[in-house]
């Protein structure tokens, strides 16, 4: 799936990809008031499925204002909710410096890759089949 806020080519795009139960939310481009809807609204249906973990990937934004920082902690607040667990994945400067000057890094899990970010998230307990048990 993916959506695009506007049809610039500055816009953020917003895909979503679904790799074993965790969904990975990729935002591309510039994250400002003219498309916070449609990242709102992704991040929230994503989360309303209460999948196993969500990743936000954020390691292709150009800007990222007041306006993400308030997507991140709202996801994370709605993640912790539901029970979701929520990491976030960029080593873009123009996303950690907001993140950490309004020390929202403090209260979310924040990775350099999405590799990293999904490795981090907990992994539930999977039953051992039996016959794995009798060898």
């Amino acid at each position: 799936m993916a959506d695009s806020c506007t049809e610039t080519a500055r816009a953020t795009i917003t895909e979503v990809d679904n790799r074993d139960g965790t969904v990975v939310v990729a935002i591309a481009g510039e994250i400002d008031m003219t498309c916070d809807n449609a990242v709102r609204a992704v991040l929230s249906a994503q989360l309303d499925r209460q999948p196993a973990g969500l990743v936000v990937d954020l390691t292709a934004v150009d800007f990222f204002g007041s306006t993400g920082i308030q997507l991140v902690v709202e996801a994370s607040a709605r993640a912790e909710r539901l029970g979701v667990a929520l990491a976030v994945a960029t080593d873009r400067r123009t996303v950690l410096r907001p993140l950490e000057i309004t020390l929202v890094n403090e209260m979310v899990d924040i990775h350099p890759t999405v590799r990293d970010a999904l490795a981090a998230l907990p992994v539930e307990d999977v039953p051992t089949p039996r016959h794995a048990l009798q060898q």
